[in-house]
């Protein structure tokens, strides 16, 4: 008589942001390979779902409904979903406040193995310097302790994408102007953009800005300098921005989710930073990337960043 065994369920939580994401996606694969046989679910908010599902790394994709710190019964119903999925191990590659009570919230019944930084869990990543490290060097040192040593770099390889409904002629080059709302030092001044946009124009190079909803307001003053470059902000999803990657020049833009997905995608990418990132925590990571890096974005000139923007 042939017993079937029950089929391990494994739960991995990555919540955002985007860059954060795009990072991860080599610990997805990693997992995945890994855990061939088990039947894995990622944990993430709403934005990232579309993009989740078209890879391969998982078997379900849950939305996390994001529960108020005075919603109890939204991190009852979560826990109770939770523990009726039986997972036998959680990878917390968000390892934050919100994750923390989601590993207390499984502590109550059946505990799985979790492998993260919060204290008291299994295979728990202890290195004091862990907040010093790169994203991508800290998730693969985390889930080494889990005996996953072959982790690689974040990569779309396994995601469809085409860019054949934004109608662009070639060559042209990403433009990323926006960024955190609240950290405006990290943009480059837009009227750089615009210069920019002008030179490539100049060269036959259309300019495509893209960039999220907040953030059409700069498209629009660049288009105003320079009536030529194309505007998708807000026309573009995580996966269109992957298609419209794969077959740009390149790409120049701020420290930003974008940024990340270009660099992924093998583009030759430009990312500019100020004083309020560093790159050698969060820097974007890609087969062909620059990163250009002033105290303030205000002194860093046109000339500078055309300079260093290589095209293919």
């Amino acid at each position: 008589m042939n017993i079937t065994k029950p089929v391990k369920r494994i739960l991995v939580i990555k919540l955002g942001a985007m860059g954060d994401i795009v990072q991860a996606t080599g610990p997805f694969e990693a997992i995945r390979s890994h855990h061939l046989n088990s039947h894995i679910t990622l944990l993430t908010t709403n934005k990232y779902v579309d993009f989740a599902k078209s890879g391969n790394w998982f078997d379900d994709v849950w939305i996390d409904e994001r529960p108020t710190w005075f919603d109890p019964q939204g991190w009852i119903k979560l826990a109770k979903r939770l523990h009726n999925n039986n997972f036998y191990r959680v990878y917390d590659l968000q390892t934050s406040d919100r994750t923390a009570i989601i590993f207390f919230l499984l502590r109550f019944g059946k505990k799985p193995e979790w492998s993260g930084s919060v204290y008291g869990c299994s295979h728990r990543h202890i290195n004091p310097s862990r907040n010093l490290m790169h994203t991508i060097e800290r998730q693969a040192e985390q889930l080494a302790i889990a005996d996953i040593n072959n982790v690689p770099a974040p990569s779309f390889n396994c995601i469809e994408a085409s860019s054949i409904n934004f109608d662009l002629s070639k060559p042209y080059v990403l433009l990323v102007p926006g960024g955190s709302a609240h950290r405006l030092n990290k943009r480059w001044p837009k009227n750089n953009y615009a210069q920019l946009a002008i030179r490539l124009v100049n060269k036959n190079i259309l300019p495509v800005v893209i960039g999220h909803k907040s953030e059409e307001e700069l498209a629009r003053y660049i288009s105003g300098l320079c009536p030529e470059s194309k505007d998708l902000t807000n026309k573009t999803s995580m996966i269109d921005i992957i298609a419209l990657a794969r077959q740009a020049a390149g790409a120049v833009g701020n420290d930003t989710g974008p940024m990340h997905v270009i660099a992924t995608s093998g583009t030759p990418s430009l990312a500019i930073y100020s004083h309020a990132s560093d790159p050698a925590i969060c820097g974007q990571r890609g087969s062909n990337v620059s990163i250009i890096r002033q105290q303030s974005l205000k002194n860093l000139s046109v000339d500078e960043v055309e300079a260093s923007l290589q095209l293919r």
